[in-house]
């Protein structure tokens, strides 16, 4: 079956049909979604916006998140999804640095997003709330009085997502407006490089932040090709169970962190639930290590998919059988991507050979906003870099290492965090666990282990030696961590994204070293 032409062309032909369910288990029909995301339009034109212009929102995941979205994207208009769990001043941060006119926040975050508001200086008058919050006018009145029909003069707009902030301080990844209509440039037919049709019956379960880029991005091509949405606001691992049995979802964008914690269900509560409607549980995000993998592919099938992509665009995909005939490949390149590895003197290296990873897309270019020299570093030719580094092999599948910046180099040899980590999460006790380098005297640079203990276990100098001899029986001395630390909860966004140069700070802050 033909993609269909968008959302709005399918709510038009069919008003009344369900569209998404929310974390509330609300239903919303097509029409109301519709209705909702043209008062959004037609309120922010109100309030002076104009084509290329910015709103944020501070937003869980539900129906104002997926309206908003919809109407800066038939409105010329870009949308600045933030993350909430951020604090005022990073928030204040990326309010200021994309020019945001308008900001939509929800009661839950009223405190922060005030805060963030006000060191950005945004006008009382331009702050909304879903929700009652003082210092905001109520959501309702950036709807009352707008008309449910869409606006004459539809025009595409885009989300200006801002990178993670891992490495430093998040810019704004920035892609051209076209100008042409919102049907001519919906990204539905994105869902189409991982096998997924049009309607068939599909249930996209959200159950992730939508602020994450990959997050959004796979929802809204699900809406677009005529899925319904299924939206979990806080995930939890027994919830995604009994959702995606309750209504028979077929596919959902998921993290490694999140594997991991329904791994760790007992059998009787994991057995309790039907989860064969099945058809595709795509993760990326983070590494994933091999026997997390290996586990739920024999607990969910040939289902569990692969990818590798950034903010900045993709990719590459294996499906669960490219990775047991290749074991820790992240996939092909995508059909409208190319992916490369090349030297730190821009060398383009041959298969096998270790580098940084770089891609090419065939959809459009971006820049990072306001940062024309970040735009020209990550660079070379028409292909980009976000800094991780792996190797294509012979059939020109990718395996990735680490990202560059986390690698350690301790007594001159170059030694990869994520293999460590993965060692360390087969210990029983150990539910997360993060590697880095401390500064050493002699070696430049130590292997230091931090480990979030599993429900039961005690931290303590018994179970870190437990642990250290855990991994000198998996791991090459040279890559062993030399102690280990504990801490009650790791820094990670819900989408599994580990904030590791957190971690590692308070070891370097005598020393210069770069984050």
């Amino acid at each position: 079956m033909d993609a269909p032409n968008g959302f709005w062309a399918q709510a038009q032909r069919d008003p009344g049909r369900t569209v998404l369910v929310a974390p509330d288990g609300e239903e919303w029909s097509a029409a109301r979604l519709h209705a909702e995301c043209n008062r959004i339009t037609h309120g922010l034109g109100a309030a002076g916006l104009r084509e290329g212009d910015a709103f944020a929102t501070v937003l869980p995941n539900g129906p104002q998140f997926i309206a908003a979205y919809l109407a800066a994207a038939q409105s010329g208009l870009y949308m600045v999804p933030v993350n909430h769990h951020l604090v005022g001043p990073e928030i204040a941060w990326i309010l200021s640095d994309s020019g945001a006119k308008v900001l939509i926040a929800h009661a839950r975050f009223a405190d922060t997003a005030r805060a963030a508001a006000d060191e950005a200086e945004l006008a009382h008058g331009r702050r909304y709330s879903v929700g009652q919050s003082e210092g905001f006018r109520p959501y309702d009145e950036l709807l009352d009085g707008h008309a449910p029909e869409p606006p004459a003069d539809r025009t595409s707009g885009w989300v200006m997502n801002y990178t993670s902030g891992t490495t430093g301080r998040p810019r704004g990844i920035r892609r051209p407006l076209t100008g042409k209509r919102p049907e001519e440039t919906h990204l539905g037919g994105f869902l189409g490089i991982f096998g997924i049709k049009p309607f068939d019956d599909n249930v996209h379960l959200v159950c992730s932040p939508l602020y994450h880029t990959a997050v959004l991005q796979f929802a809204a091509a699900a809406l677009h090709i005529g899925h319904q949405l299924v939206v979990m606001d806080k995930w939890e691992p027994e919830e995604m169970l009994r959702l995606i049995d309750r209504y028979r979802c077929t596919h959902t964008h998921m993290v490694p962190t999140q594997f991991h914690r329904l791994l760790a269900l007992p059998d009787e509560t994991r057995a309790a639930y039907d989860v064969s409607s099945m058809r595709h549980a795509i993760h990326g995000a983070a590494p994933c290590p091999d026997h997390v993998k290996r586990a739920m592919i024999e607990w969910w099938g040939s289902c569990v998919e692969e990818y590798y992509a950034a903010s900045e665009g993709g990719g590459a995909f294996a499906t669960a059988e490219d990775w047991l005939k290749k074991p820790g490949t992240v996939g092909k390149a995508w059909p409208i991507s190319e992916l490369a590895v090349f030297d730190d003197d821009g060398n383009r290296l041959g298969a096998g050979e270790l580098g940084t990873v770089y891609m090419k897309m065939s959809t459009g270019g971006f820049s990072y906003h306001k940062d024309e020299s970040k735009t020209r570093r990550n660079r070379i030719g028409d292909f980009f870099t976000v800094g991780d580094l792996g190797c294509l092999d012979e059939d020109g599948y990718l395996f990735l290492r680490d990202r560059k910046i986390d690698m350690i180099i301790s007594g001159g040899v170059n030694i990869y965090p994520a293999e460590i980590e993965a060692a360390l999460l087969t210990h029983p006790a150990v539910a997360d666990a993060a590697a880095f380098g401390v500064p050493h005297d002699d070696w430049g640079e130590e292997v230091k282990a931090v480990v979030e203990p599993a429900p039961g276990h005690e931290p303590g100098p018994e179970l870190a030696e437990e642990i250290l001899a855990h991994c000198a029986g998996r791991l090459a001395g040279y890559k062993c961590p030399k102690t280990v630390d504990f801490t009650n909860e790791m820094p990670r966004d819900p989408n599994g994204k580990l904030y590791k140069r957190r971690l590692r700070a308070p070891y370097w802050e005598e020393q210069e070293r770069p984050l």
